[in-house]
């Protein structure tokens, strides 16, 4: 990378980038901004429709039958994308965000979200039923410190979730490289990248096991690296190995479903 090589771990795969601070600083600034995660109108109904896939889920985990209401902290909450399809769902969602006007615009909006860090945000333990973290754990220095306090603030059988990419994918192993979700400019901040196996690791050394983990989607080329004609060639047969990367864990978008014991 023009950072330098990533850095891997021989035993669970794990990359680390090489960046340096004030680089790292700057390119997690770009997510600083008033719009933050907010999907716009045409993709608002979508987002709220997997929003509602995964609260159900989660219900099912914690044994809450369907529609039932639960407490739920959004680490990483941005302009409150996730909360505002919660209390649709009648869920007690608050969130902590320590990008400024990314949090801002979430109260305006009427959402309960704390401005900092997680350990600044002083959650007593055991308050909430479930924690989510979604596109976030790739842009912290040091996940575990992190992971470990959402195990403290999590009340017994508590469920963690946790959305990132999957650096063992049929999608690395083609693009390597190419793939944006490595470079600074298109997706600042992102210097901790995942396998199934590292993120296994990190669970049991911060008290959790992952109840569930699956992959999806299979991607062979971005669409500014090429063609339009040869990127909806290679989309179409992306899509076909869609269902065996689920399989074979193999896909890029990673969700795992961790729970504390």
């Amino acid at each position: 990378m023009p950072e330098g090589r990533l850095l891997a771990c021989a035993a669970c795969g794990h990359l680390v980038s090489q960046i340096g601070e004030i680089d790292y600083l700057a390119a997690v600034a770009k997510f600083d901004t008033d719009i933050g995660t907010l999907p716009d109108q045409r993709s608002q109904r979508r987002h709220d429709q997997r929003a509602r896939r995964l609260f159900a889920r989660i219900r099912a985990l914690l044994g809450l039958p369907p529609g039932s209401p639960f407490r739920l902290l959004d680490v990483g909450c941005s302009s409150g994308a996730l909360l505002l399809s919660a209390r649709k769902e009648g869920i007690e969602a608050v969130g902590v965000e320590p990008a400024r006007r990314a949090a801002e615009a979430a109260r305006a909006a009427g959402l309960t979200v704390f401005h900092g860090t997680l350990h600044e945000a002083r959650y007593p333990a055991g308050r909430f039923h479930a924690v989510t973290m979604m596109e976030v754990i790739e842009h912290l220095r040091q996940p575990i410190d992190v992971v470990r306090e959402i195990w403290n603030i999590l009340g017994p059988n508590g469920i963690l979730v946790v959305g990132t990419g999957n650096i063992d994918s049929w999608t690395v192993s083609i693009m390597r490289e190419r793939w944006d979700y490595f470079h600074m400019e298109r997706y600042g901040g992102h210097i901790s990248f995942f396998t199934p196996r590292s993120l296994e690791q990190l669970a049991g050394r911060c008290g959790f096991r992952i109840e569930r983990l699956e992959t999806r989607r299979v991607r062979f080329v971005e669409s500014f690296q090429t063609s339009f004609f040869l990127y909806r060639t290679l989309k179409i047969v992306a899509e076909v190995l869609n269902a065996p990367a689920m399989w074979c864990r193999k896909g890029h978008d990673m969700l795992a479903f961790l729970r504390k014991v």
